[in-house]
Order: structure tokens, then C-alpha cells, then sequence
């Protein structure tokens, strides 16, 4: 089946001048030059900063936002977004080295994820850093380690609740999971707490990701406070009042595919006001927290790669690049796409020309899954144009098989 041709070129957060496209304010054949050459990720830091200066303008000034380093731990992309938000998330002991080597403080890192070893959370309560617990077992084997080692230790329960976030892209709660603590689970969870060394002050949230609808991400935030208020009454022992901390998740997504409408964040933003509201009339002094990743920074970052070579195989182009799914696994559709579909994708040094030419971009590897484009229309590129993959922040380098091939890893930049 024939691609459709484009009536324009893809709405991009990315500037040009003359033919070449902008980052940072540079052109990006000097970039690339200056960078030492393709394949060549580039993070723009001026989009990092506005992205979250808009939140922060809508959303409630007593929430936290935090940063999933999971979407990208390039650390000097780290550094620079602590100065942008409130905490981070982690989800290894390497993110955690990361985060730790940043201003934020210890107990606004949180470390989240299943399967945590008893060194990783030896690293974790010795630092401070806030562990938050995915099952009876890891809270039985953190006890021990922060009793045989006498370190005052503060936890949170991460919740697998009874519903899941509605349209997402991953949905990571609502039923059996590898993720958090089912919820019929925490009355006897909160029974055993009552005589261990470790202190539990709240609980964590994350029931998918990768969402566009609003209407979804809210109803999600309603049943999550309401579950929140429900389980905060319960008491531990003799503790009425125990609860500090809620961190309600997050999920928000990016358009990445034709049809795709961004998501409308003045929607979300006015109903997180309420839902704070509610959680601080009901728990008074709570600390309300939200996650996010993607939605910081992944329209922030471009993916460059040259095209090495061009050929016709019976009668379709392929551009041959010198990069493809080792350095971009999810623009290639094997991070989690069902159905295949073209990233937004551009030829960066002939930005304002007719996409007029039907052309398959891929990358070197040996193996028909190295696609970075399928049968799309681009301005007619030849050997040495580079291909830009946009909306490319988030879970690229660090989410794709680099090893791939014995190929060489992938430049990140920081503009």
C-alpha cells in the first residue's frame, strides 16, 4: 500500500533556518560537526526548561513534580532538570548514582521498580534515598538490612490498585502485576509494619503510561485520591495519623503518530488542583507528588543519522543510514508497538524542501527489523543528508540494544 503523501512537514518544537533545522539555536550540520559526526542523539535544553516552566504555571504550587530518569538518565540531561523539578525517580542503582550526584536531596529520590537486590537497597537507606516497597517480601528483607545495620529507614508502599489507567500505551496496574503491592494486601501488610525497624510515611501510584486522553488521566487521579484517603485511615498499631507523603503517578504522554492530539495539560493541570485540595483537607500536611517522564522531555531530543547509501530495489528507495534500532529501538517500532508507525521524521539539512520522494529509511544492521522510516514521503535525500527522528527524548539510547552487532554506541549531546 502506497504512503499517503504529507500536506506538510511534521509540527516539530524544533526551529530551522534557511534549509537546516535549528537546535539550540545551531544549525544542525555544524552540531553534528562540532558533536564529531553521526549517529548522534541531541537534547535541547531551552525545550527541557519552557516544558516544565509550563507545568509548573498550571498545576498547584504545593505539588512536587518529579523526574523518571527511566525516560532518559543522560546524566548531564539529569543535572540540568534538577534544577527544573522537585525530586527524581529511579529505577537502578546506577540512576540512583546519578540522581545522587545532583542537588536534589536524598529523600526526594525515590526507588521504584521490582526486584531490587538487598545491595541496591543496602545503597539505597544508606544514602537516604526513598525506597519504595513492591512487595511483602522486599519490605521483610529492607527491615533486616536497615535493622542489622541501624539505619533509620522511611518507606513507601507502592499500590497495585483495582483499576488501571484507561487508553494507555502501558497499563501497569488493575490486575495480577509484577508492579507494587495489591491493595487487598495492605491491611496486613500495615499489621506486620507495626513491629519492624522501618517507618512507613506514605504511598506510590503508577498505573500506566504513555496517555493522550485527559478525560482518562483524570478520572485515574479521582479513584487514586479517593484509594489514597481509604487506605490512609487505616491505622498502623496504635498510629492514626502515619501518612506524609502520596505520589499519585503520572502517565502523561506525547503524540508520536499521525492522528495523535497532543495531550491537553490545562485539563489535567485544573483537576490536579482539586484533587490536592482534597488530599490536603482530609490529611492534613501531606506531601503530594506526581511522576513524569516522557512529557519532559521527550519532544525535547532529535535522533540524527547519515544516510551512507541509497538504492532502488525494485522500484521502492531505501535510505541507508548509519544508525538505526540499536541506537533507536522504540522509533523502530520494537519497544512495546503493536502495529507499526513512522516516528515523525524529517531530512534535517533540507528541512523546507517538497517531501515529494517515497522512501524506507534504514538503518545497518543486518536484520529487516532496522526501520527507521516506512515507505514515507521525504525531501529527496542523497548519500551524506542527514535523517532527523524526532520526538526522540525520551527512552531512546538507553532503551535500545546497543550492543547489538558489536556496533558503536550512540553520541548524546546536551544543547
Amino acid at each position: 500500500m502506497q504512503a499517503k503523501k504529507p500536506e506538510h512537514a511534521p509540527q516539530t518544537q524544533f526551529a530551522s533556518l534557511d534549509n537546516c533545522l535549528l537546535v539550540g539555536g545551531i544549525p544542525l550540520t555544524r552540531l553534528v560537526h562540532r558533536a564529531g559526526g553521526t549517529p548522534l542523539y541531541v537534547y535541547d535544553k531551552t525545550l527541557l526548561t519552557a516544558r516544565m516552566q509550563l507545568l509548573k504555571s498550571l498545576v498547584p504550587v504545593d505539588l512536587r513534580i518529579n523526574y523518571s530518569l527511566k525516560a532518559n538518565p543522560m546524566p548531564a540531561l539529569v543535572g540540568h532538570m534538577a534544577a527544573q523539578v522537585d525530586g527524581f525517580d529511579v529505577a537502578s542503582s546506577a540512576e540512583m548514582q546519578t540522581a545522587l550526584a545532583t542537588v536534589i536531596q536524598p529523600e526526594y529520590i525515590s526507588f521504584s521498580g521490582p526486584g531490587k537486590s538487598d545491595a541496591e537497597l543496602l545503597q539505597a537507606i544508606a544514602a537516604g534515598v526513598m525506597v519504595h516497597v513492591e512487595s511483602l517480601n522486599e519490605l521483610r528483607r529492607l527491615d533486616r538490612i536497615a535493622g542489622e545495620h541501624g539505619y533509620p529507614t522511611e518507606v513507601m508502599l507502592r499500590i497495585n490498585p483495582d483499576f488501571d489507567l484507561k487508553s494507555s500505551g502501558l497499563r501497569m496496574a488493575g490486575g495480577p502485576k509484577q508492579f507494587g503491592i495489591d491493595v487487598e494486601q495492605i491491611p496486613r501488610i500495615l499489621e506486620e509494619l507495626d513491629g519492624m525497624y522501618v517507618e512507613c510515611v506514605g504511598f506510590h501510584f503508577y498505573t500506566g503510561s504513555q496517555n493522550l486522553n485527559a478525560k482518562a488521566i483524570n478520572d485515574m487521579f479521582t479513584k487514586t485520591c479517593e484509594l489514597a484517603i481509604s487506605l490512609a485511615n487505616l491505622p498502623i498499631g496504635s498510629k492514626r495519623q502515619w501518612v506524609r507523603r502520596i505520589n499519585l503517578g503520572g502517565g502523561f504522554g506525547i503524540p508520536y503518530f499521525p492522528g495523535d492530539v497532543a495531550l491537553d495539560i490545562n485539563v489535567v493541570a485544573a483537576h490536579l488542583q482539586d484533587a490536592v485540595v482534597r488530599l490536603k483537607t482530609v490529611i492534613p500536611d501531606v506531601v503530594v507528588e506526581i511522576e513524569l517522564g516522557r512529557y519532559l522531555v521527550g519532544e525535547a531530543g532529535i535522533y540524527v543519522t547519515k544516510v551512507i547509501d541509497k538504492k532502488i530495489s525494485r522500484g521502492q528507495t531505501f535510505l541507508v543510514t548509519d544508525g538505526g534500532m540499536n541506537h533507536h529501538l522504540a522509533a523502530s517500532g520494537n519497544l512495546g508497538q503493536v502495529i507499526r508507525k513512522n516516528y515523525p521524521v524529517l531530512v534535517g539539512n533540507k528541512i523546507n524542501k517538497d517531501a515529494d520522494q517515497l522512501a524506507t529509511v534504514v538503518g545497518p544492521l543486518c536484520s529487516p527489523l532496522d526501520l527507521l522510516a516506512d515507505n514515507m514521503f521525504l525531501a529527496h535525500a542523497e548519500v551524506g543528508d542527514l535523517i532527523v527522528v524526532f520526538q526522540s527524548g525520551a527512552y531512546g539510547a538507553s532503551a535500545s540494544p546497543m550492543n547489538f552487532l558489536s556496533r558503536s554506541p550512540v553520541a548524546e549531546v546536551l544543547i
